[in-house]
């Protein structure tokens, strides 16, 4: 059957098919407009783990989201796929975790790192795996990018994108980075982890590709961070979410501060959205919520306006969503929802919908 074909014997009102790929379309990632990769990684989160989890909890979810789209009715007939869910890599990280809590637990303890050789093995072990990782994640996302499709990772916590950004560095001369996030992730190897969930925008300053970082929404930095943003020399524009907030206090709409976010970018714009970057009562069991953030609207309506500028979202990355061990799908909800979302965005502004 020609995806012609499906998209005219398929009934967007009807209950999500399981068996069909995510959202219940039935399109393979080939058909598809927008191909969404998942990494179930969260190897060196450093405060409550969980978000290996979030691809197949998200996939599960994405079930339940109605078809229809505010912007574009019909963008469904684009379609969303998804590549088939890694379980080795899911396995490795599993094995991994377990490894960083005995060094994260030494390190937490005060016991001396650098001359424990277990400690320094697992280090060594991790910091391997995870560059591993990254160069898978590279050559998946390239494979897709280069077969013209819409790419969108989704992690795992937010280490998880860099391999993405890599690929994109390899297609592109120039592109900025629009981060919506609680925390600033510009730490150099954090813990001792070369590719650390919080360095992951301090290692994507190391590509020269990236021109500029845009922030939104930060609320949780250190003081190395911080100066990190200042001494940048506007390669980093951040936008706290105090500031952003005491702002709207004082008479300026949200639509206005969104217009200021927005004239920070260049045309090529690569989004990575970590779910804390939201209020936490739309992600309670995230990895490090932290109070303040945005509503769900609120956020969607900046990439709106992203896309409403003429500017082109050449990939993004949706990370951090840790399912509800109680069994709730909640956070995954919110997740499938928002990935839906941004995928819609991401093939406007390529014209692919």
């Amino acid at each position: 059957m020609t995806k012609a074909e499906k998209i005219a014997a398929f009934d967007p009102n009807s209950p999500g098919d399981p068996n069909s790929n995510l959202y219940g379309l039935p399109f393979t990632c080939d058909e598809a407009e927008t191909v969404v990769i998942p990494v179930p990684w969260d190897v060196t989160v450093s405060y409550s783990d969980g978000t290996a989890a979030g691809p197949e909890a998200i996939f599960d979810a994405s079930f339940q989201v109605d078809l229809i789209d505010p912007l574009v009715r019909e963008a469904w007939k684009g379609g969303i796929a998804m590549t088939e869910m890694p379980n080795d890599l899911a396995q490795q990280a599993a094995e991994l975790r377990e490894q960083a809590k005995t060094y994260i637990d030494a390190l937490i303890a005060g016991e001396p790192i650098d001359t424990d050789p277990k400690l320094v093995q697992i280090l060594a072990t991790i910091n391997t795996a995870s560059e591993q990782l990254n160069t898978h994640v590279q050559t998946t996302c390239g494979h897709w990018l280069d077969k013209g499709k819409c790419v969108a990772l989704l992690g795992g916590d937010h280490s998880t994108p860099y391999g993405l950004m890599q690929a994109l560095a390899e297609r592109h001369e120039s592109y900025a980075i629009l981060q919506i996030d609680a925390h600033a992730d510009l730490r150099d190897a954090f813990e001792g982890f070369t590719f650390s969930h919080a360095s992951i925008m301090f290692n994507a300053l190391g590509i020269s590709q990236v021109s500029k970082l845009v922030q939104v929404g930060i609320r949780d930095f250190c003081l190395a961070e911080a100066e990190l943003i200042e001494n940048s020399n506007g390669r980093i524009k951040t936008f706290f979410d105090r500031d952003l907030k005491q702002a709207s206090y004082t008479g300026e709409t949200w639509a206005q501060q969104c217009q200021r976010i927005v004239a920070e970018l260049p045309q090529k714009v690569y989004v990575s959205f970590d779910i804390d970057g939201l209020d936490p009562k739309l992600c309670p069991n995230t990895g490090t919520p932290v109070a303040g953030g945005f509503e769900f609207e609120q956020a969607v309506y900046l990439l709106e306006q992203v896309v409403a500028s003429g500017k082109t979202i050449i990939a993004l990355d949706l990370n951090e969503v840790a399912p509800d061990p109680n069994g709730s799908e909640w956070d995954a909800n919110v997740g499938a929802r928002l990935l839906f979302r941004m995928c819609n965005l991401m093939a406007r502004s390529q014209g692919k919908i």
